[in-house]
């Protein structure tokens, strides 16, 4: 008679499975990849390594990092971090993510022989300084009556400054130290749907539901002239015309744009209209440019792009098959911020050398080469997103059209850098894209409700989203991972911004709340 052994016990079962999900004691020997001969570039084109001979088992970007920074004779407390363009030989494409594996994209994408091949790297310097995480509630503060519609942070990190605009038809500034208003801003007569601080941070916009623009003095509390009237439907946007391009002698330019299919542009000083573009529906979103375009999303479609010098239309750009909610520029930041750099300590004097500094700054980001790069990018309720070059672009498509969302895309941003983007959806979640060729990158996952906002961080590692779930919650946005998720509104966040480590939000319980 056959012996029938006994199955194994759970205890020789538990010690089977963890002896084999045990790490074995012998590996696959690496095969040797071989090497290449590499030049290195900076961001204005010059070589910092004309030739030199790299493994490619050892190329990454890390190493390429350490590379560049020995070759400047930095110390090693001094090294910056880079990040690397690849330049696919006989092509005009450009790899701005770097690859697991060099040698992998380059067999790819044509290239037999490798090693005997000359890769162009150019290499971009990163942020040196890392902006801390906001991680618990610095205030609660009330004063609003309705909801609060939008937030937006004086452009000088140093100030802490806070304006709001609300349903209750004012806008307010707010002191993030103490946690108190300074003043409220009354005069519109019906919401106040955008607040804008001029770039020099000296004055404040807002439009509103009534039709009107109106600047005012942030110090005093007080209306600076008359409304500016003339849209025959709510102002839902407006833009200040950046520091750099203002004109000597005439100051500050603005642009709004309304529900009644226009964008309009004042000069700042005397109320006077200088253009009135037109649409074919209702405007949603106005950008200003720092090549002096002036940008408009528009219901109709589609992205129009005017010289605000001339008035005529220079882009008209067309690949949304529905509304177009939102745009974002790959210069949004600087722009926005001027000649205030949060590195330095103090602003620079001189009107001189304001306008050389946000110059400066805003090439920085834009300038590849011998030329200006803008990135625009769309946001559609057809589900997609869209980049477009629009001042190098040679025909009417965009460079990318990002597709992954599954409802309207409510939301774009893009980072300080201008490397990345990223895409709010009704869907619940944000998405993280490579700005240059809209290669995807990471989906944030974690809303229960769509994301109604979404703004980087100064140094472009972190992103803060806003949700209908009552939350905001931060990212990192290299891994795609949630470091912190903030709780404590009671209804629907509609409004968030980020500056420095300071994040605000504000929403339909009528609380203005800053994080820390």
């Amino acid at each position: 008679m056959a012996t029938v052994v006994p199955p194994p016990s759970k205890r020789q079962k538990r010690e089977i499975l963890e002896t084999s999900s045990k790490q074995q004691d012998f590996s696959e020997p690496i095969p040797d990849a071989g090497s290449f001969r590499a030049r290195i570039l900076d961001d204005a084109g010059e070589p910092i390594i004309e030739a030199i001979e790299i493994q490619f088992a050892d190329a990454s970007e890390k190493n390429l990092s350490t590379l560049v920074n020995s070759y400047l004779g930095r110390e090693q407390d001094d090294f910056l971090p880079y990040r690397f363009d690849i330049h696919l030989p006989g092509k005009d494409t450009i790899v701005g993510v770097f690859p697991s594996s060099l040698l992998t994209l380059l067999q790819q994408n044509g290239v037999t022989d490798a090693s005997e091949t000359v890769i162009t790297l150019s290499a971009r310097p990163q942020a040196v300084f890392k902006v801390r995480i906001a991680s618990r509630q610095l205030h609660k503060i009330r004063g609003h009556t309705q909801p609060i519609l939008v937030c937006q942070w004086h452009p000088d990190t140093k100030v802490k400054r806070l304006a709001t605009g609300s349903g209750d038809s004012t806008a307010r500034i707010w002191d993030a130290d103490s946690g108190t208003p300074t003043h409220t801003l009354k005069g519109h007569t019906s919401w106040v749907l955008d607040v804008r601080w001029s770039p020099d941070g000296e004055r404040l916009a807002t439009g509103s539901m009534d039709g009107t623009v109106r600047i005012w003095d942030p110090l005093k509390g007080e209306p600076i002239g008359k409304a500016f009237s003339g849209h025959r439907g709510w102002v839902c946007s407006i833009a200040w015309q950046p520091y750099h391009l203002w004109r000597e002698g005439e100051g500050a330019r603005l642009a709004s744009a309304g529900k009644d299919n226009t964008v309009r542009t004042w000069v700042v000083n005397s109320g006077r209209v200088e253009h009135v573009f037109s649409c074919e529906s209702g405007v949603t979103c106005v950008k200003w440019g720092g090549s002096d375009l002036v940008y408009a999303a528009s219901k109709d479609r589609t992205i129009r792009a005017w010289d605000a010098k001339t008035g005529t239309l220079v882009r008209h750009m067309k690949t949304h098959t529905h509304s177009v909610n939102h745009l974002a520029l790959s210069t949004d930041y600087v722009l926005r911020t001027g000649f205030f750099d949060p590195r330095n300590q103090s602003p620079p004097k001189t009107d001189e050398e304001k306008v050389k500094i946000a110059r400066e700054r805003f090439e920085a980001v834009a300038k590849k080469g011998d030329k200006i790069t803008e990135l625009v990018t769309s946001a559609g309720e057809d589900f997609t997103a869209c980049v477009w070059d629009s001042i190098n672009m040679t025909d009417k498509k965009p460079i990318a059209r990002l597709h992954g969302h599954q409802k309207a895309v409510n939301h774009v941003a893009m980072s300080p850098d201008g490397t990345l983007l990223a895409t709010c959806g009704w869907d619940n979640q944000a998405k993280i894209w490579n700005a240059k060729d809209g290669k995807f990158l990471q989906t944030l996952r974690g809303h229960v409700g769509p994301v109604y906002q979404s703004y980087f961080s100064a140094d472009s590692r972190m992103l803060v989203t806003s949700s209908k779930d009552t939350t905001l919650k931060i990212w990192d946005v290299r891994s795609g991972k949630m470091l912190k998720d903030l709780t404590g509104h009671e209804d629907e966040v509609y409004a968030v911004d980020l500056v420095g480590a300071l994040v605000a939000s504000g929403g339909k319980d009528t609380t203005v709340r800053i994080w820390t």
